[in-house]
């Protein structure tokens, strides 16, 4: 099949002023020149564009301008056509369907990219790079994509296997002379280099959390009992009426979701049924959904009304849902009524459950906006403080974060076996398991399967 000749709309599907189709495989010039009133693409120049008509027979279907790119210097390295269209979806269809008459098929998801990756013009992390690059939808992912895209994880970790593919081939040199009992490969040195290997790879898994936050967002749950002020905090955050504000106990029933982009970061309220005990079978679901909403969320806006609630009822509740990787925010809300915020209420609850609990206790008015600065604050020091160190590099794809985490498990199983002396042959095995765990990053050891899974998820025409 990758013999075939591709293509496809490049373009979004809709109205628009332009458009452009992808034509990629060593018949493109053939193909589109039956059906260009042109130039012959053939012996035109590399990276050069034509003006002329698509036609279908005698019947011209649209103006165009046809760019010309010749392999290898091409995104799939081979022969490549842009068409280059008024950007009508019925001028789309008539053009595609005239390729495929004269010999082109449609390209199946991905396709061009899958071709860019297979010919050896990118690796597979850039590959899902293009892919990161596309669905970005702020600034920090765009750069982190862009800088994937350039190779950065690439290049980290082919320095990485050049390190550890030195002392595996010296270790398999061993095994070739193992009734000699000799040691090519020299332990102590290899037991420094496995050190040096468990911290870089250390240090790009922890990067996997902040750059799934970059990449993916921040769920942030807004909790606390019924007339909170948890939809007007949203309102307040998203600075439109988006939840409905009412003094009757259990208006909100369901979950409402919305983005806020916070300098460069996407952070994802959700506002929750207020929870309290209740015989409403409607408000209970609603009050499951919210606690369902807890256990996925990573920061946890809990509100609450010193006239409402006691101390005790927030530490319990903050005790029950506390996990490790949740960040609990402490909402003093409604001081608009209440004033003054230094009184025994938040004493009780700093003394309680800060730091072991919460590091953060915030005073606001959700209605009169007080303090939501303070804790917009607050959610980007979150973000900032999952990010390590001052590395360029940070992961972002769940598939290489796992073949990181197998990696470093066998470079510590190869330095327990260095220190209990264990056989060589154990030792080679583990470091041709770390090594090919590397390799499935970039894509030097991988299958179909995983292949198909990856490109499945592209647009057709990238």
């Amino acid at each position: 099949m990758n013999h075939d000749t591709i293509c496809a709309l490049a373009t979004a599907n809709g109205v628009g002023a332009l458009g452009i189709i992808r034509v990629s495989g060593n018949k493109a010039f053939e193909i589109v020149n039956r059906c260009f009133e042109g130039k012959n693409l053939s012996k035109a120049e590399s990276h050069t564009v034509h003006y002329g008509f698509i036609k279908d027979g005698d019947d011209q279907i649209d103006e165009v301008m046809v760019s010309v790119f010749k392999a290898p210097r091409t995104f799939t390295t081979e022969d490549s056509v842009e068409i280059s269209f008024h950007g009508s979806p019925h001028i789309a269809k008539k053009i595609l369907e005239v390729l495929i008459k004269n010999g082109a098929r449609m390209a199946k998801a991905g396709e061009f990219t899958m071709r860019a990756f297979m010919n050896g013009r990118i690796d597979l992390s850039q590959a899902e790079a293009i892919a990161d690059v596309i669905a970005s939808e702020n600034e920090a992912s765009r750069k982190v994509a862009l800088n994937q895209l350039k190779g950065g994880i690439s290049s980290e970790i082919s320095d990485l296997r050049g390190d550890l593919l030195n002392f595996t081939s010296l270790v398999e040199l061993e095994l070739d002379f193992a009734e000699e009992d000799v040691e090519f490969a020299d332990r102590t040195a290899m037991k420094m280099l496995l050190d040096s290997l468990e911290t870089k790879l250390s240090a790009l898994i922890d990067s996997f959390q902040y750059g799934n936050a970059i990449k993916n967002g921040v769920d942030v749950a807004i909790i606390g009992k019924p007339n909170a002020g948890k939809s007007t905090l949203l309102n307040a955050l998203l600075k439109e009426e988006r939840a409905i504000v009412s003094d009757i106990a259990g208006t909100t029933r369901d979950t409402i979701e919305e983005i806020l982009h916070i300098k460069g970061t996407a952070f994802r309220f959700i506002d929750t049924a207020g929870i309290r005990e209740t015989t409403d079978e409607i408000e209970a679901i609603g009050v499951q959904k919210a606690k369902e909403k807890i256990a996925t969320a990573k920061i946890l806006l809990y509100l609450y009304d010193e006239f409402d609630s006691k101390p005790q009822e927030v530490i319990d509740f903050v005790k029950e849902f506390y996990r490790e990787d949740l960040k609990i925010i402490l909402l003093h809300n409604k001081i608009d009524i209440n004033g003054s915020v230094e009184n025994e209420f938040d004493q009780q609850l700093a003394e309680t459950l800060v730091p072991a609990y919460t590091s953060t206790l915030l005073p606001i008015s959700a209605k009169d906006q007080t303090g939501i600065e303070a804790l917009k604050t607050e959610l980007i020091h979150y973000v900032e403080n999952l990010k390590q160190d001052e590395s360029n590099v940070i992961i972002t794809n769940q598939r290489h974060y796992e073949a990181l985490q197998k990696s470093l498990e066998s470079v510590k199983r190869v330095k327990s076996a260095i220190s209990q002396s264990f056989h060589t042959e154990l030792l080679a095995y583990e470091l041709r398991y770390a090594l090919e765990h590397l390799g499935e990053i970039s894509g030097e050891f991988t299958n179909d399967e995983v292949l198909g899974n990856i490109f499945s998820k592209f647009c057709i025409g990238k």
